[in-house]
């Protein structure tokens, strides 16, 4: 089971963490995803953590805002958003990969077995 949190209202410029908590099969991941969908649009890969060494992914447009960390020994994982834009309003979603294939195709929804149910972020002025 995976849990998301921290997604809300916040004004362009501004900072949200998101998390996401790992429970049952889903805490034994090789890595976790972090995606989201806006409304209209395909589900796009955000970001990514490998739980062994910690490698990280970013698509090209959060590099620089976005921060993506562990606590492994909590099995959360954190999504910093900084100087949020926009159109970074999108519902988003961590997901787990148990298989391994993340470690090939870290922003590729495909190498996911566990979903989270999603957590809203809206970017407003």
């Amino acid at each position: 089971r995976l849990v998301e949190s921290g997604g809300g209202l916040v004004q362009p410029g501004g900072s949200l963490r998101l998390s996401c908590a790992a429970s049952g099969s889903s805490s034994d991941y090789y890595g976790i995803g972090w995606f989201r969908q806006a409304p209209g649009k395909e589900r796009e890969g955000v970001s990514y953590i490998d739980r062994r060494d910690g490698r990280t992914v970013y698509v090209n447009s959060v590099k620089g805002r976005f921060t993506i960390s562990r606590d492994n020994a909590k099995n959360t994982v954190y999504l910093q958003m900084n100087s949020l834009k926009v159109e970074d309003t999108a519902v988003y979603y961590c997901a787990a990969d148990v298989g391994g294939s993340s470690t090939v195709y870290p922003l590729d929804s495909r190498a996911y077995d566990y979903w989270g149910l999603g957590t809203q972020v809206t970017v407003s002025a």
